[in-house]
């Protein structure tokens, strides 16, 4: 059972690292990514589908992202999507691609992305310390109802304690390397 509780906190804990990785992918830096345009939907036949659907997207250089429809029809509802999308981009359509240049981020702007990128390191911080309390209260639940000691239900919280580090350092990690990505001119 102890493992079990164990299992279950890495399990979440890596899972809370993960979805910061997530999240922080779609923070714009300077550089050209694909996943900027992952919140872009386009109408397609009717219904609104995710830009990656209707369109090959690559990174032919650092500061640009192609669009490549799959139906050339789609071309300017595809211009016209990222353009609403409210990202500050400015696409541009030719006979067959359209081409997202991603403009230059100045020193404010950049100041502010690395403030947002804390808060939402500080939130994967909170979420693996609460995977921490809950792992911990279902110990002594367990130290409770008699069914382990409190020797074993102690060790137990150390290792929950070591995982809650690691993670926590590994959030660290992510958050540093993001930081240096954004303020690199």
């Amino acid at each position: 059972m102890i493992e079990e509780i164990e299992q279950d906190a890495e399990d979440r804990m890596s899972k809370s690292v993960e979805a910061l990785k997530d999240d922080l992918a779609k923070v714009r830096t300077g550089r050209a990514n694909t996943s900027v345009l992952d919140p872009v939907t386009v109408e397609y036949y009717g219904a609104q589908v995710p830009l990656y659907q209707v369109a090959n997207l690559t990174v032919p250089d650092a500061r640009t992202i192609v669009a490549k429809p799959f139906e050339k029809d789609m071309i300017p509802k595809i211009e016209k999507a990222i353009r609403n999308a409210d990202l500050g981009l400015n696409p541009t359509a030719s006979s067959d691609v359209v081409r997202v240049p991603m403009p230059e981020l100045t020193e404010e702007r950049r100041k502010e992305m690395v403030k947002h990128v804390r808060q939402v390191g500080e939130g994967a911080r909170v979420a693996i310390r609460n995977v921490r309390r809950d792992a911990n209260q279902d110990l002594k639940q367990l130290e409770k109802e008699g069914e382990y000691g409190e020797d074993e239900v102690r060790r137990a919280e150390k290792t929950v304690q070591e995982l809650t580090d690691r993670y926590i350092a590994e959030v660290d990690a992510v958050l540093d390397a993001k930081e240096a990505d954004l303020m690199e001119v």
